[in-house]
């Protein structure tokens, strides 16, 4: 199967809401807009996509109709110093503060309006411990 593309519907109670604060504070857009669904894109590059979706909504079988809950999302940017200024200045609620991973990450974590984790992340290079880890094509630089 080869997949065409991929991207996370979010089931949530508020779908305005929910898809106001990604396009307010993510850089998205709507690009499809139902009172049930929301389909975001990001301004900067139409490969990165989010849905959000009513979490009761039909199309939803009855037994999994729920929220988003035990999902966190990656954003990978540019510049995550500008991101966490960013964040602080609009006042967004700050999880885990500003840090670099030996792992090789620097990041920080915050939420949306319906509780779903936000990792904004740059990747930097790992510790040589962690280095091996990963693939040779694959080692943040």
């Amino acid at each position: 199967m080869k997949i065409t593309s991929f991207y996370p519907v979010l089931m949530v109670q508020d779908v305005s809401k929910t898809a106001a604060f990604y396009i307010r504070h993510f850089d998205f857009r709507s690009v499809f807009e139902a009172d049930w669904y929301v389909h975001l894109q990001s301004i900067h590059d139409t490969t990165v996509n989010l849905a959000i979706l009513k979490g009761n909504h039909a199309t939803i079988p009855v037994t999994k109709q729920a929220q988003a809950s035990g999902i966190l999302l990656n954003f990978e940017v540019e510049d995550v110093d500008l991101a966490y200024e960013r964040a602080q200045r609009e006042n967004l609620p700050i999880l885990l503060s500003l840090r670099n991973e030996e792992f090789g990450q620097r990041h920080f974590i915050t939420q949306d309006p319906e509780g779903v984790l936000i990792d904004v992340i740059t990747p930097i290079p790992p510790a040589q411990v962690f280095a091996s880890q990963y693939t040779e094509d694959a080692v943040p630089r």
